[in-house]
Formats: C-alpha cells, structure tokens, sequence
C-alpha cells in the first residue's frame, strides 16, 4: 500500500510567537522547531520592514504558511507591500513565495540570476516582478536605500544579506544565529557560556566549510560586516543580537575559522532514540 501525503507531512511549530519589533519600522515574522522536543529549540525567522515601500525579506516555511502570511498582514497591507527580498532559495526562506506574491501583486521580487534558475525546477516567476540584485549593490524603498552584503558565512552560493542604515538592522540571513532552549528576544537573555557554545556550533554546522578557511581572510569578510555600523544583528535562526552583543558576536564569528567541525548525531544516536521512543510506537 501506498503511504498517503499526509503520513510525511512536517509537524508545524508547536505555539505562534508574535512578531517582533527590533528596529524603526522593522520586524522579525518568528516561528520556532523543535520547543517541547528536543533539549534546544531553532528559530526560524523572516522579516517585514514597513513604511511607504514594504519589504518583506524572505518567506519562511510551508509548514506555518497560514500564520506567516497572517503574521505579515498585521504588519503591512499586503496590496502595498513593493518589494520582496530573497536572500537565498533554501526551502525556509522561500516557503512562501509564491502565495505572497500573488497576495501582493505590487511586489517585485528582488533576487538574482543564479537564484532563479536553481528554483527553476520547482517554479516560474515571471521576469517582469524580479529585479536582480547582487552582492555589493543596493536598491531604493521608500526612501531607504538598501545595501545588499553577503554575510561571512552561508550554506547557500546565493546568499546576500541587507543592511538598512535607517534601522541600523543587518539581516544576516542564516550567520549569527544560535539555538536556544525557550523562547528568547534577545541574545543578552542567554547564559552567556550557553550563547557561545550554541553560536559557534550551530554556524560550524551550517556552513562545513570553515574548517578550510583561512583566518585572516575570513577576518576581513567579518570586517565587511562590522564596518556597515549596524546596531541589530537579525538573523534567520537566532534572536536579535543588539548593544555590546554586537562587537561580541562579531568576536565568536572571528573564531569559526579554521575550526574543528560540530560532531553531528550518528546512527547509534538514532538507534538510542528509537529505543526510548519503542512504547509510543507499538501499534502505530
């Protein structure tokens, strides 16, 4: 017998968490995998900034896409939203794309090329609601003029964050996040041990490739970042990193190059969890 969609279907996260407001006019759209399951919980974020131009900076998952795009129209009239930023095609940032974009027909969708053609498989934006944007350019909104740079780290050939002098926020994209074990606004409500042991193995993850990374060189990508002057770091999967945070976050990134890899679960991890999982499966 065939198993049905619905046996593989994503478990959606376990509460809403509200917007978040972390700079002028700008706002993280939060959800959160993993709270109640597991010993450390990932956020996975998006981010409104409003004004006369909306922008919405990327998409979230499938899984919460009625509370997304719910999230997203109590912060903006989605008729006006102008812009949608993609920082990269990773399936949590463009889970929602295209019911956004038809429920914002204003919005042009500002990408690049290598994006579109590695989402080509799945789907097809029409040119004329995309502008290509690459590192190291910016665009206009609403009186905003957006810088777009790419973090230091990324798991993705086409990732770009954005910097909003206005705000002072960077998106950072998938770099400076952390794990954490409940929800969490900011970094300065962790236990500091715990935010340097959680930031530095969730980036090592993320992106395998610092291991071959020279330091100086890294160094001045982390550099890049520092001299854009931005008083929020926002991230995909991490709370707002703000204040004195900032210089320190900027000082763990420093020590991921070069580095030794996160060891990651084996199969006898697994094995051990369906062992203590063995009585709720009997039967299923």
């Amino acid at each position: 017998m065939t198993a049905t969609t619905d046996t593989y279907a994503p478990h959606p996260p376990a509460r809403h968490h509200l917007p978040l407001e972390i700079g002028k006019n700008t706002y993280l759209i939060r959800s959160m995998f993993g709270e109640g399951e597991a010993p450390v919980a990932v956020y996975v974020n998006s981010m409104v900034i409003a004004g006369p131009e909306p922008i919405v900076v990327d998409t979230g998952t499938v899984v919460n896409r009625e509370q997304w795009l719910t999230d997203v129209a109590s912060l903006v009239d989605l008729d006006d939203v102008r812009y949608v930023f993609l920082s990269h095609d990773d399936h949590d940032h463009v889970g929602n794309l295209v019911p956004l974009l038809e429920a914002a027909p204003r919005a042009t969708l500002v990408t690049t090329w290598f994006s579109l053609e590695r989402m080509a498989g799945d789907l097809h934006i029409p040119l004329e609601r995309v502008r290509w944007v690459n590192d190291g350019e910016s665009f206009d909104a609403g009186g905003r003029t957006l810088a777009v740079v790419r973090p230091p780290l990324y798991d993705a050939p086409t990732t770009r964050g954005l910097y909003d002098p206005t705000s002072g926020v960077y998106w950072a994209v998938d770099t400076y996040g952390t794990t954490v074990t409940a929800p969490t606004d900011d970094v300065s409500e962790l236990d500091a041990d715990f935010w340097e042991e959680q930031f530095l193995g969730l980036n090592r993850m993320n992106s395998p490739w610092h291991t071959i990374v020279d330091p100086d060189l890294f160094g001045a990508q982390v550099a890049r970042i520092e001299q854009l002057g931005a008083s929020v770091l926002a991230s995909a999967h991490g709370p707002a990193i703000t204040g004195a945070n900032v210089a320190e976050a900027h000082r763990k990134m420093r020590r991921i190059a070069g580095g030794e890899p996160t060891p990651l679960p084996t199969q006898a991890d697994l094995d051990a969890l369906l062992a203590s999982l063995e009585p709720q499966l009997v039967g299923v």
